[in-house]
């Protein structure tokens, strides 16, 4: 794949994708010592890049094709790129999305799609819904419009690229992406071996769901074991062949970051930056605090997508305070006794400590019940002392790990 090939998808997508504002940011040139820069790509018109990829697959396909329709995966952006692309080329499509996509990202698919795509749920991942696209595809003799793994989609995806450097003025010392079935990272490399310099280049995946890293360990794209789908826009059980083949033949350098870390910048970038980003949008800003030697550097960032679900925001920050050791969560064997739960209070919790969960129910034929208790921390510091007051209790007292069976029901 060549510069090409990006610079041809530039040609076609211009009226179509906006040339989304490159953006200077001074909380995270100040945490840094960098200079940052935000490629605000959730400012597009289907709020992500994805319209890129996917309208630059959908603006060469023959006469014959377009008549026979088009078929999608995606966790959901992609299917945005595809309605639009649908709607403003008069094509009719059909896409797959997982259970999991949040009511959000199907409105948006519907509207835009203005009456030209079926939207179909399926599946608990992108990849089943994948599964059930191709063989529908399949079926119909219809075109399908890959989310990440097609020549014609990576370049458009790496648009982005080639569009921040002209914006810059020239290559950034350190360039930080998103990863998730690796479109707009093997894009960025199709971009770059054109260009004289060349920049750290630096691929950021969620921790739950890395698997471009497994297949540059493995030699090839593999499965994961698991999959956590809290990162819905980069979460894929396996990575492309042809984005794996760019990536494996590159310098770029692949990190993970905590989904609850993804959650805590989420957060960041909207109280303070008034940025509102979905998971896989906050992918490349989280890992920067983490990253090493940036003091003084240019820094482009990308900021995927917007498309976050207003409902998710409870378990954003449920995710958030967890990570950032202010909320834990415990088991408690009260003695089924008047004034138990009063000198639990009294004896257990700081000054700045807050009950924010309490859920038990009396049990007479029994001397003590458990009740699920949770505690918010001022400061992450205030734990040591507060497990020191619950062990000095005369109660059975249990902490309620992240890995615990439990922890599911509450996040």
């Amino acid at each position: 794949m060549l510069p090409e090939d990006v610079e041809a998808a530039a040609a076609r997508l211009t009226g179509v994708a906006v040339q989304s504002p490159l953006q200077r940011n001074d909380r995270l040139s100040a945490l840094t010592g960098a200079d940052i820069w935000l490629k605000r790509e959730d400012l597009q018109p289907v709020r992500s890049y994805k319209l890129r990829g996917a309208y630059n697959f959908l603006a060469q396909l023959t006469p014959e094709q377009r008549a026979a329709g088009v078929v999608c995966a995606s966790a959901g952006n992609h299917a945005q790129g595809v309605a639009l692309g649908c709607h403003l080329l008069g094509i009719k499509g059909s896409t797959f999305l997982p259970r999991t996509t949040p009511r959000q990202k199907r409105d948006r698919i519907a509207a835009l799609g203005q009456g030209q795509i079926d939207i179909r749920a399926v599946g608990d991942s992108y990849d089943e819904a994948n599964a059930e696209a191709a063989a529908f595809a399949e079926s119909i003799g219809a075109p399908l419009v890959p989310a990440f793994d097609a020549v014609d989609t990576i370049a458009g995806q790496g648009t982005v690229t080639r569009e921040l450097i002209g914006q810059l003025g020239r290559v950034p010392d350190v360039l930080v992406v998103p990863v998730g079935g690796g479109g707009l990272l093997a894009g960025t490399i199709a971009w770059l071996a054109g260009e004289s310099a060349a920049p750290r280049l630096v691929g950021v995946e969620p921790a739950g769901a890395a698997s471009m890293a497994a297949a540059v360990a493995a030699g090839r794209p593999v499965p994961l074991d698991s999959l956590d789908t809290f990162v819905d826009g980069a979460a894929v059980w396996q990575v492309g062949e042809l984005t794996y083949d760019l990536v494996r033949g590159s310098d770029v350098e692949l990190v993970t970051v905590p989904e609850g870390a993804i959650c805590s910048e989420m957060i960041e970038l909207y109280q303070s930056d008034g940025i509102i980003a979905e998971p896989a949008g906050a992918l490349a800003i989280t890992a920067l605090a983490g990253l090493s030697d940036l003091a003084g550097a240019t820094v482009v960032a990308v900021v995927s997508g917007g498309n976050n679900d207003l409902s998710r925001y409870p378990e954003i920050i449920e995710r958030a305070l967890v990570h950032q050791g202010l909320k834990h969560y415990f088991l408690v064997e009260f003695p089924q006794e008047p004034g138990a739960l009063r000198s639990f209070l009294d004896h257990a919790l700081g000054p700045d400590d807050d009950i924010t969960l309490f859920e038990y129910t009396k049990r007479n034929n029994r001397e003590t019940g458990p009740a699920l208790v949770g505690i918010e921390l001022a400061h992450r510091e205030d734990l040591d002392g507060l497990l020191h007051r619950l062990a000095d209790l005369p109660l059975n007292v249990e902490r309620v790990q992240p890995d615990h069976a439990l922890f599911r029901f509450l996040i």
